[in-house]
């Protein structure tokens, strides 16, 4: 199983184009140009561990878009699960997403009253997606 952790961001500053000292607000309005950040999902799925059970996370701002955004990962990468959420509930809800099911996990306000995080149940749904999988 791999269980990616969710991208901080899509872009970067490669170390060689950083400033060695601080900016100056002296020399004016700054413009950054940035790069993207290296995709590893489709050597994992295709070349580096084929026939694992692979987990990758999809956060947008937008809910609408969400579960859409999701289902292209799945269809691009072809790889078993996305965690779908939002920014502004990523530590409360999730949606699971996989070829046939889109499964919410919430966590109730007793819950979160306790220090009940979403990651337990995250990872506890995916230990028996896991188990199931292993089976096939």
């Amino acid at each position: 199983m791999f269980y990616l952790a969710a991208a901080v961001s899509d872009f970067y500053i490669p170390p060689s184009e950083m400033p060695e000292h601080k900016i100056q607000s002296s020399d004016g309005p700054l413009q950054i140009t940035m790069k993207m950040v290296p995709k590893m999902l489709a050597p994992l799925v295709k070349e580096w561990a084929p026939e694992a059970f692979v987990i990758s996370f999809k956060l947008e701002t937008d809910a609408s878009i969400l579960v859409e955004k999701a289902r292209q990962a799945l269809e691009k990468y072809h790889h078993q699960v996305v965690i779908a959420n939002t920014l502004d509930s990523r530590r409360t809800s999730v949606i699971v997403v996989t070829k046939d099911l889109e499964t919410p996990l919430l966590l109730s306000e007793d819950e979160i009253a306790q220090g009940m995080e979403i990651e337990e149940k995250i990872v506890s749904h995916l230990e028996s997606q896991h188990r199931a999988f292993m089976e096939k």
